[in-house]
């Protein structure tokens, strides 16, 4: 029983993560979990040179 629990917070989170990417893309985001991921370019070096 313990290992059904285990595996089901497992695909719970993975199942969240899967989500998280997914709506982002949708919304346009090129590079996810950069700062400035609407307006980066897309190639995620090109947000460095602007700080």
């Amino acid at each position: 029983m313990a290992d059904l629990i285990v595996v089901l917070i497992l695909v719970l989170i993975l199942g969240s993560a899967a989500l998280y990417i997914y709506r982002a893309k949708k919304a346009g985001q090129k590079c996810i979990g950069c700062p400035h991921a609407k307006a980066c370019s897309g190639n995620c070096g090109g947000c460095n040179k602007n700080q």
